[in-house]
């Protein structure tokens, strides 16, 4: 069963055991859009039937909701901050400078010292590069 093409996908067809649901739809950190969408997807069948479900299937949807509301957590943070303190704390999380910027946007070396002075705007272009190698979308280094 392809759990994720069904949109008729009903909770009395779930299986009852935590193995057999992992095995249609496995449990794991959220990294994209499309992971968080199809994580939502299978939460949304067990929604409202808490009364119903077995411990195995309380188990799972509880491990999915945890890892729904991290992934909702750490974008939520990152919305309250500009790009260039998102950029400036992403950086230092990595151990990263200026120069390391610079090398990242394959620019010259003064380019990363001067946007993280606010001398220089980071472009569509930099946050595109920036968000594949942070995993963020492009949109978190773009004011």
């Amino acid at each position: 069963m392809n759990i994720l093409s069904s949109d008729n996908l009903r909770f009395a067809e779930l299986p009852l055991n935590y193995q057999e649901l992992c095995r249609i739809y496995l449990p794991r950190p959220i990294h994209d859009e499309i992971e968080y969408r199809n994580t939502l997807k299978i939460a949304r069948v067990f929604a409202g039937f808490e009364e119903q479900m077995t411990s195995d299937q309380t188990d799972y949807f509880d491990l999915l909701t945890s890892i729904l509301e991290h992934w909702e957590a750490s974008r939520a943070s990152w919305r309250a901050l500009s790009p260039l303190e998102i950029l400036k704390g992403l950086l230092e999380d990595h151990g990263m400078n200026g120069a390391d910027l610079s090398r990242l946007l394959d620019s010259s070396r003064q380019l990363g010292p001067m946007i993280l002075r606010g001398d220089r705007s980071i472009t569509a272009d930099h946050a595109r590069k920036l968000g594949t190698h942070f995993g963020l979308p492009a949109g978190a280094f773009i004011g």
